[in-house]
């Protein structure tokens, strides 16, 4: 009589470190330029499966959307009104991975429900990393990751905008996100 052994999974838990994480988003201005912010306030975990098929990883993130700063407090008040974030009903957006796959060698996707507004889409993040674990001057151990997505802003009702003299629309509709996350393990 044979016996199947059972394949051992080992998961650690990755804390973001909020001092060195960023999420950022790029969306085009008048059909001609890209206007960069990003949110400084960061947080969340990552459980990471070290086998290499990953099935057992997740991440979660929650980002404060009054952290919002896109270099001008004019756009930044705009931006957390009720026109675009309305960020006093809806105070954080959020990701919830269901799904992280092995793309290739230091690449990951990363399938998951982005809250952006209180409505929820699936959207897939295109990562690199995470990188070799290394341990900092205080003794913690550090990876990092960095993930980029492209939503539709509208798909979050984010919906406003103004028509150009010109033709065209103040706001573009696409919206590159890009997190770049240290995390410390637990």
């Amino acid at each position: 009589m044979s016996t199947l052994a059972t394949p051992q999974t080992s998961t650690a838990t990755w804390n973001i470190d909020p001092a060195h994480s960023v999420a950022e988003f790029k969306v085009k201005h008048m059909m001609i330029s890209n206007v960069k912010g990003q949110f400084a306030k960061v947080s969340g975990v990552l459980t990471l499966d070290e086998s290499p098929h990953l099935a057992n990883s997740r991440v979660e993130a929650l980002i404060e959307a009054a952290s919002i700063e896109t270099r001008d407090a004019q756009r930044d008040a705009h931006l957390k009104s009720a026109d675009f974030l309305h960020m006093e009903k809806f105070p954080t957006l959020s990701f919830k991975s269901s799904r992280i796959s092995l793309v290739r060698d230091g690449e990951l996707a990363v399938e998951g429900d982005l809250t952006i507004r209180g409505i929820t889409r699936k959207v897939v993040f295109s990562a690199e990393g995470p990188t070799p674990p290394l341990k900092d001057p205080w003794g913690n151990t550090r990876v990092a990751v960095s993930a980029t997505t492209k939503i539709n802003r509208k798909d979050y009702g984010l919906t406003w905008n103004a028509a150009l003299e010109t033709g065209g629309i103040l706001v573009g509709d696409e919206v590159t996100i890009t997190l770049d996350v240290e995390f410390v393990k637990a």
